[in-house]
């Protein structure tokens, strides 16, 4: 039981709009230092795997970061809990910084492997805490205008990210691609040491060490297959079926230790409310559909269009520019109105659209019809996004907020992790049959009866011209299919969002009587 001087002081603090843009601008700063070099690597993956070897572990680099970002979301909101969000906001930070510089120096495959699952580990909490933290210092009416911008982050990164990379391999030493964000970190540690004053409670609690264990266990184990299944075994394998039999273990012993548990890491009670359950469902679904898209258009836009990676960068600037208007004027009016649901919904519905109108495209597609394509599709996600997680925290106590946005956070990361796998396996699988039909109509022989390996983009294009118009048109075949895979995902999300109450935004929120007090069900 909270005494009246610790309720009052897990009460919303009052912070003033100039006080909390400041606080923006930190977080801010941590999450494009955490988004830029996670996705700056991608482009200098050749060159690290030329000058490093190791060819055969090349998937670890990036699913290194994946499962351990992903299995650590969860824990990050519990330790902020105990440990106060700003300590754990600036320790996630440091390790991100420290991680990337180890990366930098690394001699071997080994060594940049572990630097990136530690890595991980820091964007983990970089994902989740700036919405935590968010939710700390502004209350859920007024939180719309500000989460626009957090929003809008995600979009710019996507650009930056293979920009940067395109521009530092072409100019400087691959290593550079995890040190350039250094100063960007130093920056945002320096300014939420400086602004961020929040009033913290130390709690004679436990930490949930058998939750934490096997949460992250499963997690592990259900990352692991999505990531390898398919590349390193095959999915109807004695791999896939034990890592997933170990993945349903481990998760049931996480709720039976958490049941158990006096201050769990996502408390039962959680799961009995109606709008926590949905929109992390909803968050699963659109991070299915999101990275399902956002990963294999630079393919398209390589290997059909004959773009460099830096170009299909620019290409997606029309996304972002519809993610970062759509982002803040939504959160604008939300904040206004105080009505969210509308938006999500038709967001995700955009979203489809936008998944539809890019499943239609073909090898000669004008580059204009593919940028109102993904613009339909970044104005759709950028009205979704946030007010999922607004809708979350607003259902929920005071002292459930860190739980709640670090659970939709999970849901929202698992299922980018679930929909790369499942699109690269419909990719995969389209494209072999695609270029052995195709192959076989133009009378080319393809070596083994099977598909063989495409090679890089500008390997492509050296091909003879018979060859060439094979793959390129078995390619838009299989992406055609990965798009219109996404549609269907896009709109079962609208329809659970559909099935949310819409709870008005709060302008003020009493303080709780209790430390953990139980939500009941909508």
């Amino acid at each position: 039981m909270l005494t009246e001087q610790q309720a009052q002081a897990e009460a919303a603090p009052g912070f003033t709009h100039r006080q909390v843009l400041e606080i923006l601008a930190g977080l801010i700063l941590a999450m494009l230092t955490s988004m830029i070099a996670t996705s700056v690597v991608g482009t200098a993956l050749p060159t690290i795997v030329g000058t490093l070897g190791g060819q055969d572990q090349l998937a670890w680099v990036a699913s290194a970061t994946l499962l351990t970002m992903t299995a650590s979301t969860p824990l990050w909101g519990k330790l902020s809990d105990l440990y106060g969000r700003k300590l754990m906001f600036q320790a996630s930070l440091l390790i991100f910084l420290f991680s990337s510089i180890a990366a930098g120096f690394s001699q071997d495959m080994g060594q940049l492997i572990a630097a990136r699952a530690v890595q991980g580990i820091g964007a983990g909490g970089l994902a989740a805490l700036p919405q935590i933290i968010l939710g700390d210092v502004v209350e859920p009416r007024e939180r719309g205008r500000y989460a626009g911008y957090i929003g809008a982050v995600f979009g710019i990164s996507t650009v930056a990210g293979p920009l940067l990379g395109g521009f530092i391999v072409d100019n400087m030493s691959w290593r550079w691609t995890f040190w350039i964000c250094v100063p960007l970190a130093v920056v945002a540690f320096v300014v939420i040491q400086k602004v961020l004053k929040l009033p913290f409670v130390r709690r004679d609690a436990k930490i949930d060490w058998w939750g934490a264990t096997f949460i992250t266990g499963g997690t592990t184990t259900l990352m692991l297959l999505l990531s390898l299944g398919g590349k390193e075994f095959d999915w109807n394998s004695s791999w896939t079926y034990g890592l997933g039999a170990l993945s349903l273990v481990m998760f049931g012993l996480a709720v039976v230790a958490e049941r158990r548990a006096a201050d769990p890491i996502l408390p039962p009670h959680l799961f009995r409310n109606h709008t926590f359950v949905l929109t992390s469902i909803a968050s699963l679904l659109v991070g299915a559909a999101m990275f399902g898209a956002l990963m294999f258009l630079p393919q398209y836009l390589q290997i059909v269009k004959g773009m460099s990676p830096t170009a299909s960068g620019l290409m997606t600037l029309p996304m972002v520019l519809g993610l970062l208007v759509s982002s803040i004027l939504v959160g604008r009016f939300v904040t206004k109105t105080g009505r969210w649901k509308i938006f999500p919904v038709v967001g995700m519905l955009l979203v489809a659209l936008g998944l539809l109108l890019l499943s239609r495209l073909h090898v000669d597609s004008s580059l204009v019809i593919v940028g109102v394509d993904i613009t339909v599709l970044g104005i759709g996600l950028g009205a979704s996004m946030q007010n999922l997680i607004l809708a979350a925290q607003n259902a929920v106590a005071r002292t459930d907020l860190a739980s709640t946005t670090s659970g939709v956070s999970f849901f929202r990361s698992l299922g980018s992790a679930v929909g790369v796998a499942a699109f690269g396996a419909i990719l995969a699988n389209r494209l072999s049959a695609e270029l052995i039909s195709l192959a076989k109509a133009a009378h080319l022989p393809l070596t083994g009866g099977a598909a063989p390996s495409l090679g890089s983009p500008d390997a492509i294009r050296h091909l003879p011209a018979p060859l060439l118009e094979v793959i390129l048109e078995a390619f838009t075949r299989a992406i055609q299919m990965v798009f219109l895979a996404g549609v269907p995902i896009a709109v079962l999300a609208a329809v659970i969002v559909l099935l949310l109450k819409e709870i008005p935004l709060r302008s003020s929120q009493p303080a709780p009587a209790t430390a953990a007090p139980p939500v009941p069900a909508e």
